[in-house]
């Protein structure tokens, strides 16, 4: 059984202001590929892309390798921290239109605006996503986690405390953000795990719920994704736990440190019952 990962951390972005950059994003992709090689994987067999290296043609090149390459009974991680968005559903979804007409996305490095909007050839759409994950061949378990924003409407005033951000950013433009809002009410990027196709058996992680952003934050002085931090925390005080028990865990740790944003866990409940990295 193979092992291999892509954790991606973005900070920076080569056409945002600075004062849309991010903190913790980095130290969460690296965060999460040193808890992974202390689970078994090999160092060769994580890849980490951050900043400048995590470009929409690398991070969906690596990602396609990881799951065009992944044979049964392997396990596959992907784990993405940065900023989401959300950009026009165009397509339908081929047949599964998003509910409020939009579609999730997240920041690659070179996000960048075309016309009103993100171009798409700078951000990941959730359906990209879709699609790539109903790829996954019979027997894989791919676990996904996600530290970004779905939407800017959960932000609330203590999001805005010192040493919290959000993870997220509106369309480029007062046109583009409006025509998001005429059509959005909620729309949740778990939809992907219960749209795939049956075969490979995905879990995943989110670090909010869809109508809510995740925090950029600071423990202790140093700068994480709130949901990877909680995430770890629990995962070291329990490494048998269950995915139930430990999403149980970080969403009391966030609770407790005062954070709105609540975590999402989507997978069979034979999978919440096992713990992470484990089949079912």
């Amino acid at each position: 059984m193979a092992k291999r990962a892509l954790c991606v951390g973005i900070n920076q972005f080569s056409h945002l202001p600075m004062a849309s950059w991010l903190n913790g994003c980095v130290n969460d992709a690296n965060d999460m590929a040193a808890m992974l090689r202390k689970r078994g994987f090999a160092s060769r067999s994580v890849t980490v892309l951050t900043d400048a290296q995590a470009t929409k043609a690398n991070v969906m090149g690596a990602l396609t390798s990881l799951v065009q390459t992944a044979k049964e009974g392997d396990h596959i991680v992907f784990s993405f921290s940065s900023h989401g968005t959300q950009v026009p559903d165009t397509d339908g979804d081929n047949g599964n239109a998003e509910p409020d007409g939009a579609d999730e996305a997240f920041a690659c490095h070179d996000i960048a605006q075309k016309g009103d909007q993100w171009d798409t050839d700078t951000v990941i759409v959730d359906d990209e996503l879709r699609v790539l994950f109903g790829k996954l061949p019979k027997g894989v378990l791919m676990e996904v986690f996600l530290d970004t924003c779905h939407s800017g409407d959960g932000l609330r005033a203590e999001d805005l405390l010192s040493g919290r951000r959000p993870r997220f950013v509106p369309p480029p433009t007062l046109k583009g953000l409006k025509a998001i809002q005429a059509t959005t009410s909620k729309s949740s990027t778990t939809e992907l795990v219960k749209t795939i196709p049956a075969g490979g058996r995905p879990v995943l992680y989110a670090g909010c719920r869809s109508d809510q952003t995740s925090a950029d934050a600071t423990f202790d002085g140093r700068s994480s994704g709130a949901f990877t931090y909680f995430f770890l925390k629990a995962l070291a005080a329990n490494p048998t736990g269950s995915r139930a028990d430990l999403h149980k865990a970080l969403t009391k740790g966030l609770v407790d440190a005062d954070f709105s944003q609540r975590p999402t866990l989507e997978a069979p409940a034979k999978a919440k019952k096992t713990g992470v990295g484990q089949p079912w």
